[in-house]
């Protein structure tokens, strides 16, 4: 889980950031439906009230204007947030877009949801507990704070004791969550759909039938647990990371159980020294490219929520490992290859490259093939120069937030990027925005050299 998405598993030396209140979870399918069509009603007579504003003031209200109004993002964000699970999840990804599929008005709704979520009442927190270790599951510890450190989509965090005086933390997966992925995916993408805010002739099916395999196993923390355990073993000799220590025998299907880490909000680094800002980017950086070019296995939920920093160890402390996506080594081969061609600037290779990932590039010497070639050239930019990268002066989100609204004449190219690819971009704009963050000055293009040589 994860900050564009859910909690840190952890508590926090300058104070924990609690939830404010619980709020039940609708369990039942048509619960969840009808959640949904709360939604579509609330939105619906939020247009209509805006069209009558608008014409009283003498305007005439195009319909997407009445849409996407303020009014609208507050009814669906706190709609979702409610739901939680693979409803607020879906919106969470699609939030992280960047304009490529979605209207930034709507990518701006959803993105409400990444700081969001309530958490659950007694009685369902004590049926999660339950159904984990059953009717006496207070004697598994020698203390459990009833009050959760943190709340998102799939379930919320703990803090508890051992009977030998350990410090843990568990993150207690929300009552059937997992059963609800594939009804709240198909409910959302159907509220989209008939709200017009997806492109006619987009076909999204693929992108969501990835979204529930990904978002199940989010849910299964058995395989969690298999990550972070991966994660640790290949990290072991750098000193740079921190991984909380897994505690199987208080583990669970439903509730995950580890070592409690002490650590500052990685976004408090702001007020360290340059070189500590520099040296943490540099670090996260190379996880990443270790992760997509190594590892093939890569944790792409890019929460500030799920890094801390721990300045007596100076290391970084890595939380949250479901949302781990793992890559054939065929789509790593080709994706380094458009990354080596749109480097060199070869618009061949790049649109060789491109299609053979699954991107529609568009006809040959069509306008849109020309702006796919600027896009990927100008994602590139940091990684470009043999030099440190300013990330805080730099304007680069712009000026892609405008190539994104100029591929907005060309729809009739347009198509659902390949699964992979959006979560690993989701990932690199997750990072920097944590760079431009954190002010930091990184040379992407030696830390790449690694991989591209």
């Amino acid at each position: 889980m994860t900050q564009p998405n859910d909690p840190p598993l952890t508590l926090k030396k300058a104070g924990v950031a609690e939830p404010s209140k619980g709020k039940a979870l609708p369990t039942g399918r048509l619960k969840r439906l009808g959640k949904v069509a709360r939604i579509a009603t609330g939105v619906a007579g939020g247009m209509l009230a805006e069209g009558t504003r608008q014409l009283k003031a003498g305007n005439v209200p195009r319909p997407r204007d009445m849409l996407l109004t303020p009014g609208n993002a507050r009814r669906v964000a706190k709609q979702l947030s409610d739901m939680r699970g693979a409803a607020m999840k879906f919106g969470q990804l699609l939030s992280m877009d960047s304009g490529e599929l979605l209207p930034k008005e709507l990518a701006n709704i959803l993105a409400t949801l990444r700081a969001q979520a309530q958490f659950m009442p007694a009685a369902q927190l004590e049926q999660a507990m339950q159904a984990a270790y059953g009717n006496a599951w207070r004697k598994e510890f020698s203390e459990f704070n009833e009050r959760p450190i943190a709340a998102a989509s799939i379930g919320q965090v703990h803090s508890a004791r051992t009977h030998d005086g350990q410090h843990i933390v568990l993150k207690v997966q929300y009552p059937g969550i997992a059963k609800s992925i594939d009804s709240d995916i198909d409910n959302i993408a159907m509220l989209l759909r008939i709200s017009g805010l997806v492109p006619t002739g987009i076909d999204l099916t693929p992108l969501l039938d990835d979204a529930k395999i990904q978002l199940k196993d989010e849910t299964n923390y058995k395989k969690e647990a298999r990550y972070l355990t991966s994660f640790t073993e290949a990290l072991q000799d750098d000193q740079r990371y921190c991984i909380p220590t897994l505690f199987p025998s208080l583990s669970r299907s439903n509730v995950l159980a580890m070592s409690f880490v002490e650590g500052e909000p990685i976004e408090q680094l702001v007020e360290s020294s340059q070189s500590i800002r520099n040296a943490v980017m540099v670090a996260l950086f190379e996880l990443m490219l270790s992760e997509l070019f190594e590892l093939r296995m890569m944790q792409t939920d890019p929460n500030f929520a799920n890094y801390l920093y721990n300045a007596t160890t100076e290391k970084v402390v890595l939380l949250d490992f479901g949302a781990t996506r793992k890559f054939k080594a065929s789509f790593i081969k080709q994706y380094l290859t458009l990354l080596k061609a749109a480097l060199a600037s070869d618009e061949a290779g790049i649109c060789n490259a491109a299609e053979k990932i699954g991107y529609g590039v568009g006809d040959a010497d069509s306008p849109y093939r020309q702006l796919i070639i600027e896009l990927f050239s100008m994602v590139l930019e940091p990684a470009r120069a043999d030099a440190p990268y300013d990330f805080a002066a730099s304007d680069l989100p712009a000026r892609l937030a405008k190539l994104g609204d100029d591929a907005k004449q060309h729809v009739d190219f347009w198509q659902a990027p390949p699964a992979d690819s959006v979560y690993i971009h989701r990932k690199v704009g997750g990072m920097f925005l944590l760079a431009s963050r954190l002010k930091a000055k990184v040379n992407l293009n030696q830390l790449m050299q690694r991989w591209l040589t």
